[in-house]
């Protein structure tokens, strides 16, 4: 009787030994809960070590979990459900970590297609007594084995669901191509809004957009928020990427685009207008001699800020590299909290949805936010000459309570300068009153 009790102890131990439990990490001092968004593999199935196994959602951003250890996933939690930073997502039974995945999954589709090649061959008996019945059947088949597809057809239709009477091939004979156009046709009509339809379906905040709400309602509620506007010329950096852009992409490996001439152009005026770039903390103004530039990035999970660290001493394949880097990785979800922490001044770019003018809201605790709409062709004034040019409208919202008018107007008119005069982006004042002193 001891013996069998200390023996299924033992066992117990073994067992408790190759299953491994995986719970909630932390993921900052002020985020207390998570929730399960989506699990990326699903019960009973073989994971790697260090492959993402489920996508938590914390105030801040959307994580991917990696397994610690390879073997046979075990789900605990639920998609959609909360979470305390420690409790239990999951198990990992390692004694599974060397036996892969098991080959029976595709043997199925393997022996399906088979199947097909099998079925469309004609049926010839290779008996020595073949009548002249069969063979009259096997040169005339009958109509409904006329238009069978062909094996490459087949795999196309039963993947794509997409239905043909008949085919353009010889007899009938349902072709590759006839298959790739009706599964054309059936995703083009599937993806075709239903008309008249009254349906209606609720899907729950995820946490990231309710940190974004609270955010958004908190800049309205607690900011004396203005928008001041003023619109770019901006055929003299578009002449400069016109003709820079080949050589930048060769030498770099990242495009030349707009984001670079602006922060630029920012961080120079910031360090000109302090108030700017200074956050309000109780009765106390906070300046930096920094930048720390946040962009606004536009992912599936929701708008996310990552921050271009001292962005004024970055040349512009850095902020390039950067700014493709974050918005990348902003769209995999695989941003940090640390890469959205802090930043002192926020850009953000409604022209590449179409947005011709709108009123950017601040990002606190930051004073003021740049605004890039739409490029678009105008009449402008210029010398006395009406003339047509790309122009585009900046828009600069900023808290009062820090940033009086003057500042504000003083501010994006710097910017304005710069980038409308590219070569003054390389000292951020006209060279000429350098060298008079002026």
């Amino acid at each position: 009787m001891l013996y069998g009790t200390i023996f299924k102890l033992l066992l117990r131990c073994i067992f408790y030994a190759m299953e491994i439990e995986i719970k909630v990490p932390s993921f900052g001092e002020s985020i207390n809960e998570v929730t399960l968004s989506k699990w990326l593999k699903k019960d009973g199935d073989i994971v790697q070590i260090d492959e993402s196994i489920c996508e938590l959602d914390s105030e801040k951003a959307t994580n991917e979990l990696p397994a610690e250890q390879g073997g046979k996933l075990k789900i605990i939690a639920a998609e959609n459900s909360v979470l305390k930073i420690g409790e239990l997502l999951c198990t990992i039974d390692t004694s599974f970590k060397d036996e892969g995945i098991k080959t029976e999954d595709v043997t199925p589709k393997t022996k399906e297609m088979e199947a097909v090649k099998e079925e469309a061959k004609p049926a010839i008996d290779n008996s020595q007594s073949v009548t002249e019945e069969k063979v009259n059947a096997i040169k005339n088949p009958p109509s409904e084995i006329k238009s069978f597809p062909s094996p490459a057809a087949e795999k196309i239709i039963r993947e794509t669901g997409a239905e043909i009477a008949s085919g353009s091939g010889k007899d009938g004979r349902i072709t590759k191509q006839d298959a790739i156009v009706a599964s054309k046709n059936k995703s083009t009509v599937s993806s075709l809004p239903k008309k008249f339809s009254r349906e209606e379906r609720r899907e729950k905040m995820s946490a990231l957009r309710k940190t974004l709400s609270k955010h958004l309602v908190a800049a309205k509620n607690t900011t004396a928020m203005l928008t001041t506007f003023n619109e770019v010329d901006m055929k003299p950096i578009m002449n400069i990427r016109a003709k820079y852009k080949d050589a930048f992409k060769e030498k770099f490996g990242v495009g030349l685009g707009f984001m670079s001439f602006f922060a630029k152009a920012c961080c120079y005026a910031l360090q000109e207008w302090k108030s700017v770039n200074a956050f309000i903390d109780g009765e106390e103004f906070i300046y930096h001699d920094y930048c720390d530039i946040s962009i606004a990035v536009s992912t599936p999970k929701g708008l996310v800020v990552p921050v271009i660290r001292n962005a004024e001493s970055l040349s512009f394949q850095e902020i390039e590299t950067k700014v493709a880097d974050l918005a990348k990785r902003g769209r995999e979800n695989k941003l940090t909290l640390e890469e959205m922490s802090g930043g002192t001044f926020t850009i953000t770019n409604g022209g590449v949805f179409g947005s011709l003018m709108s009123t950017p809201i601040i990002n606190i605790p930051q004073s003021a936010i740049l605004g890039m709409h739409k490029i678009q062709d105008r009449v402008v004034v210029i010398d006395g000459k009406m003339e047509i040019r790309p122009m585009m409208y900046v828009a600069l919202s900023y808290d009062h309570r820090i940033i009086d008018g003057r500042e504000s107007v003083s501010f994006l008119v710097k910017v304005k300068e710069l980038l409308e005069h590219p070569d003054q982006l390389l000292i951020g004042s006209d060279p000429i009153n350098e060298m008079l002193e002026l």
